[in-house]
């Protein structure tokens, strides 16, 4: 076997050896505290593993140091191989990196999940990834989950539809995590139905809920009640309590408070 086909072997069996996706790979920014493991196709002598130090550079051999963070893994590849090539080091560089180790290494998800605490990232993950790791959203939590953390040094959140995570082909919100980001998933937002209903109580609201669906929930009116009786209390912009006589295709809002009244018959 000859010495060239021993480095080709070499990088490709490498490459093999990543648990990542090459796609989310090229997505990820790279910051301080990222470990990269990095090649370049037939130069095996160039392989090499480094940290991002806290201004966001690495040092990798003949060209000294690199300012990579910021950068996705795609863009600091190309910036490794546009050093090498103008250093006259490599003619036609060929450069991949391996994300062997993320910062901060732990995602907390809090809330209304199934087991929250603090995850490790160990592997290029997404919003939808560290859900199914918790366990997934209760029945009582929202529909919408709540990231943040930093990005580029600057306070990120960001607002991820859950449902859309799944129900699309490929979603926009499933976002690439980084290490430190928390995902809190509040508690959906409920109507009260009392009076002469079958069932009174609380109840979650679902998207686009109309009064004729919330009072189905609730079971319905008793023999006493009317479905067309109702009585609506809304909290207003000021604060204060509006008493409506809603039709049934109205949408019921966050915290409304449906009252069954008696039929006059």
């Amino acid at each position: 076997m000859t010495q060239a086909l021993t480095r080709t072997l070499t990088f490709f069996f490498a490459l093999l050896a990543m648990n990542v996706s090459a796609e989310d790979n090229l997505d990820y920014p790279l910051g301080p505290g990222d470990v990269l493991r990095i090649y370049v196709f037939q130069n095996p002598d160039l392989m090499t593993e480094t940290r991002v130090s806290e201004n966001g550079s690495i040092t990798f051999p003949l060209i000294g140091g690199v300012e990579v963070g910021g950068l996705a893994i795609g863009a600091a590849e190309k910036k490794i191989a546009a050093a090498l090539k103008n250093g006259g080091f490599v003619r036609q560089p060929q450069v991949n990196i391996v994300l062997v180790q993320m910062r901060g290494n732990q995602v907390s998800v809090l809330g209304q999940v199934n087991r929250p605490g603090r995850f490790p990232l160990d592997t290029l993950s997404r919003v939808s990834d560290m859900l199914a790791i918790a366990g997934g959203v209760r029945t009582e939590g929202d529909d919408f989950a709540i990231v943040t953390g930093l990005r580029d040094g600057k306070p990120f959140r960001k607002v991820i539809d859950i449902p859309a995570l799944y129900l699309g082909e490929k979603s926009e919100e499933d976002i690439l995590l980084a290490g430190g980001d928390t995902i809190y998933v509040h508690r959906a937002p409920v109507f009260y139905i009392y009076g002469e209903a079958q069932r009174p109580g609380a109840y979650r609201i679902e998207r686009g809920m109309t009064v004729m669906q919330a009072l189905a929930q609730g079971g319905g009116p008793t023999t006493r009640g009317s479905e067309w009786r109702l009585r609506l209390h809304r909290k207003n912009a000021e604060g204060g309590v509006e008493k409506i006589s809603p039709e049934m295709t109205d949408v019921v809002q966050p915290n409304d408070i449906i009252y069954v009244r008696e039929s006059i018959f």
